[in-house]
């Protein structure tokens, strides 16, 4: 099981959960400015820790060698989750994934793949491993989902060339995707982009 830290919403006490994945090397930690920068008081969210340990932090898989296999097992560990938070009352089609990164791609692996519907998903400044395996392998919720997915146009560790062909890949899949470009590196860029995100999660849970 992953290891994970439940922050309630200041107000209303919901279902409504936005699961938070961080990127290598870093940590639930490293996200627990985002439930108050985000100032919505009525969502829940669950900060995770990465399954694999990286230099002080954890990751989701090992870049270097075969990342598809800890990919698989990473998403496995996800999928428990997602089954584990509907027994303790937080419904699938009220939970939200936001990943970063290595984050972001473990999120899309889970939008696209899950067997239930989620709220959202949001993605940032990631890519999708074996697009189009991935297109092929849709679950019969997918094209259902909303995804939000959003790159820095100098990001230089995942450079946004690598990204747009993969995004219009899945697009034409089926996949309901969302695109924003933000001049940034392989970073969150501020109130710009949180802003994006904001309407995101808002239009998901209002409609």
């Amino acid at each position: 099981m992953l290891d994970t830290e439940l922050v309630r919403a200041s107000k209303g006490g919901g279902q409504r959960l936005m699961i938070l994945l961080h990127g290598l090397g870093d940590s639930m930690e490293g996200y627990r400015w985002l439930p108050e920068a985000m100032a919505l008081p009525w969502l829940n969210y669950l900060l995770v820790n990465a399954p694999g340990a990286y230099y002080g932090g954890f990751s989701w898989y090992d870049f270097h060698q075969d990342p598809g296999k800890d990919i698989d097992a990473s998403r496995r560990l996800i999928f428990e989750l997602l089954d584990s938070l509907r027994e303790k009352n937080f419904p699938s089609r009220e939970t939200m994934l936001l990943g970063f990164s290595q984050g972001c791609l473990m999120s899309i692996e889970a939008g696209a793949r899950y067997p239930h519907r989620l709220a959202g998903i949001v993605g940032i400044s990631g890519y999708a491993h074996e697009p189009e395996r991935l297109a092929l392998e849709l679950s019969p919720e997918a094209r259902e989902q909303r995804f939000l997915l959003t790159h820095g146009t100098q990001d230089p560790l995942i450079p946004i060339e690598q990204v747009r062909p993969q995004v219009e890949l899945l697009r034409r899949a089926g996949l309901n995707i969302e695109w924003h470009e933000f001049v940034k590196g392989h970073t969150i860029a501020g109130e710009q982009e949180l802003g994006v995100v904001r309407d995101f999660i808002q239009k998901c849970y209002n409609s």
